[in-house]
C-alpha cells in the first residue's frame, strides 16, 4: 500500500461510524443469540455522537483526529464496547501521532495497536469468541498484501474477504468472555457478534472505497 492522504483516514473512520449506526438491528440480532442483545444499541449510539460532531474533531494531524474520536467513544458507547472500542481507537492513534498521512505499514500498526490494546483491557486472547478473532486475521491479511505490493484497494478487499472468513468461522468456537460466556457450549453455532461487526465494516469500507 502507498502512502494515503489525512482523506482516506477520514473516510475509513466515518464508514466504521456510518455502519455501527446504520447496522444498529443486525448487530443487536447477532448479539442476542448469546448475548443481551445490546451491542448494536450500544455502537450506535456512541457512533450517532461520532458523526454528529464529525466536523469539530482536531484534525492537526491523524493520530490527534483519532484520538478525539476514540474519547468520544469511550465516553458514549455504553456497556463493554465503549472501553474495549475507544481504547482500540486510542492505542491505534498512539502509533500515527504527528503524522499526516500513513502507509500500508502504519495501517497495519494501528491494527496491532488496537489489538494489544483489547488484549489488555478486556483480558482477551485470539480463540475466545470475541472481535480478536476477526480483528486478528484482518491485520494478517493486511500485512500479506503489503508484503505482496498491493494497492490499497486490493489490501483491503484482501482483509474484507479475510474478517468474513474468520467471524463466521467463530461460530465453531465455545464463547469464552462477555455475557456470551455463560451460556458455554450453548455459544457453539453462532457467530461472534463483535467479529461479525468487524467483517460488515470491512465490507462496506470495500464496497465503498473511493476510486482512485
Amino acid at each position: 500500500m502507498t502512502t494515503q492522504s489525512f482523506i482516506d483516514t477520514e473516510f475509513i473512520v466515518k464508514t466504521i461510524a456510518q455502519t455501527a449506526v446504520d447496522s444498529e438491528q443486525e448487530f443487536c440480532d447477532l448479539d442476542a443469540v448469546v448475548g443481551d442483545g445490546d451491542f448494536g444499541y450500544s455502537l450506535a449510539r456512541g457512533f450517532e455522537i461520532v458523526l454528529q460532531d464529525w466536523e469539530s474533531y482536531d484534525r492537526t494531524d491523524i493520530g490527534t483526529f483519532v484520538q478525539r474520536v476514540a474519547m468520544v467513544i469511550s465516553a458514549r458507547i455504553g456497556g463493554t464496547s465503549g472501553p474495549i472500542w475507544g481504547t482500540a481507537f486510542l492505542r491505534a492513534a498512539s502509533v500515527v501521532k504527528g503524522k499526516e498521512a500513513v502507509n500500508g505499514a502504519d495501517a497495519v500498526a494501528m491494527l496491532r495497536a488496537a489489538v494489544e490494546g483489547i488484549k489488555a483491557r478486556g483480558g482477551a486472547e485470539v480463540g475466545e469468541k470475541t472481535l480478536l478473532d476477526a480483528l486478528v486475521p484482518l491485520a494478517d491479511a493486511l500485512e500479506q498484501a503489503n508484503a505482496e505490493g498491493a494497492g490499497i484497494a486490493a489490501a483491503i478487499e484482501k482483509a474484507a474477504k479475510t474478517a468474513r472468513s474468520a467471524a463466521e468461522a467463530t461460530s465453531s468456537m465455545v464463547a469464552r468472555r462477555g455475557r456470551a460466556s455463560y451460556s458455554g457450549e450453548r455459544s457453539i453455532g453462532s457467530p461472534d457478534a463483535g467479529a461479525m461487526a468487524v467483517a460488515i465494516i470491512l465490507e462496506r469500507i470495500n464496497a465503498e472505497l473511493p476510486a482512485r
